[in-house]
């Protein structure tokens, strides 16, 4: 969905907002879940962001992409059930794994434990360079998207991203490099 064709709307129908939720529904998703670390959570985000952009689709100007623009969204409610004290007291993250059929139970074995390493050190960074971190290797966005989405300069996305890399460099070459005589 293009941008224009969003910013001459005045209110978004059903079959708009059914079309956003296929096309960008996975990516909102997994932005809010890199956030707050919970499935459960990420539902209840993903459902919020559409809600909200059905709500306030006039605040689109269509500076950004579409994609941005609900990634922000996303990203500002992610926070805000974060930082909620419910959250931080009753919620407990869950654990991210992709998975293919056409591998050996061995295989499939190794990759998730590989995958679930490198996802326990991401969530283990701070917000801030997580946050930076996904956004450009999971959704391949620009800095200067980046930048739109987070409300920062594309300077402190850069050096967000040079911290993180620099930061999972040292963790998993620490836990990767240890081999067992």
């Amino acid at each position: 969905m293009s941008p224009d064709s969003l910013k001459h709307m005045t209110a978004m129908d059903p079959m708009t907002l059914e079309e956003l939720m296929k096309e960008y529904g996975q990516d909102v998703w997994s932005f809010a879940y890199s956030i707050t670390k919970n499935r459960a959570t990420a539902d209840d985000i993903a459902q919020d962001v559409f809600l909200q952009a059905y709500r306030h689709l006039v605040s689109f100007r269509g500076e950004s992409s579409v994609r941005t623009w609900l990634l922000r969204i996303a990203r500002n409610i992610s926070l805000n059930y974060r930082n909620s004290a419910f959250f931080r007291r009753v919620l407990l993250p869950g654990k991210l794994a992709p998975s293919r059929q056409d591998r050996s139970a061995e295989e499939a074995y190794f990759e998730r434990e590989a995958a679930s390493d490198v996802w326990r050190h991401v969530f283990s960074l701070p917000v801030k360079m997580r946050e930076a971190l996904v956004l450009h290797a999971k959704y391949q966005l620009s800095l200067q998207e980046i930048a739109r989405i987070l409300d920062v300069p594309e300077g402190t996305v850069k050096s967000r991203l040079f911290g993180a890399r620099k930061r999972m460099s040292t963790l998993l070459k620490e836990e990767w490099s240890y081999e067992p005589i």
